[in-house]
């Protein structure tokens, strides 16, 4: 079974997009442009049944349009994360106000430690995570900490020398029913070994980065081989063009922080931000 989600935080992208982190050399995106994908991404989640709250653009942050680096929700519980990047940390606070609308309590990563919820892939067994260049260990022992009492176990999965993964989820995708989206490079990882893993070759190593929302899965536009794959499995797929994102080291996952059902434990406040 995979989670189910009813509700979504987005934060489209600010004047200041492309001044924000990146190691793709892709080029400069082109703001009107990803201010139409955005747009057209939003609609796709609603097309999934969630509920889209839209969060004003940030141009304090450059790279805050990835909300979902800057917070964790497992279940009916949330955390704040302390992104690897320093020019990142700014968006957790940001976020805070938006996630205490349906939270109680927010958890939070501490100095030392550095956690990119991008990093994190929870699946109906377990949680992977990733070390890489922006989660270190202490951020991986605090978030061990955090999810124990949830009786959820953590497997780390190494990260910091894979070309082109900034993040784990760069390279991997739960698709619920025990299957993974998976580059082969991470496929043999021990951590994988039970689940049912669908190939991501080389040439469509960006389309790894593809989101499960409730009954459909979105996925990059234009990797055609690893469409026919899941469509063969009988998902329903909603392409979606990236291309101003991939520009920028981001993919489908890192534009909205979706909330399962069961987390929605708050109403919003009348004056929640929506465009």
């Amino acid at each position: 079974m995979s989670v189910r989600f009813d509700r979504a935080l987005v934060r489209p992208p600010g004047q200041t997009f492309a001044a924000g982190l990146t190691s793709a050399g892709l080029g400069v995106p082109d703001l009107a442009r990803a201010l139409d994908q955005h747009a057209a991404y939003c609609r796709a989640l609603e097309r999934c049944g969630l509920e889209v709250v839209r969060l004003e653009p940030d141009s304090g942050h450059p790279d805050s349009t990835f909300v979902e680096d800057a917070a964790l929700v497992v279940g009916d519980r949330a955390l704040l994360t302390r992104p690897g990047a320093a020019s990142r940390r700014g968006e957790v606070a940001a976020i805070a106000p938006a996630l205490s609308r349906y939270f109680p309590r927010l958890g939070r990563i501490e100095a030392p430690g550095t956690l990119d919820a991008g990093d994190v892939c929870e699946t109906e067994r377990l949680v992977l995570v990733g070390r890489s260049q922006r989660t270190n260990d202490e951020g991986i022992r605090q978030l061990a900490a955090w999810l124990a009492p949830a009786g959820l176990p953590l497997a780390v999965i190494e990260v910091r020398d894979l070309p082109g993964c900034l993040h784990l989820k760069s390279g991997l995708a739960h698709l619920g029913e025990n299957r993974l989206a998976v580059v082969d490079e991470l496929s043999s990882h021990p951590a994988l070994a039970g689940f049912q893993r669908i190939r991501v070759e080389a040439a469509e190593a960006y389309a790894a980065n593809c989101v499960r929302v409730n009954d459909r899965v979105l996925i990059a536009d234009g990797h055609p081989r690893l469409r026919a794959a899941l469509e063969a499995l009988g998902y329903a797929l909603e392409a979606l063009d990236m291309s101003e994102y991939r520009k920028m080291d981001g993919g489908l996952s890192c534009l909205s922080l979706r909330l399962p059902v069961s987390s929605s434990i708050q109403q919003p406040s009348a004056r929640t931000a929506m465009r």
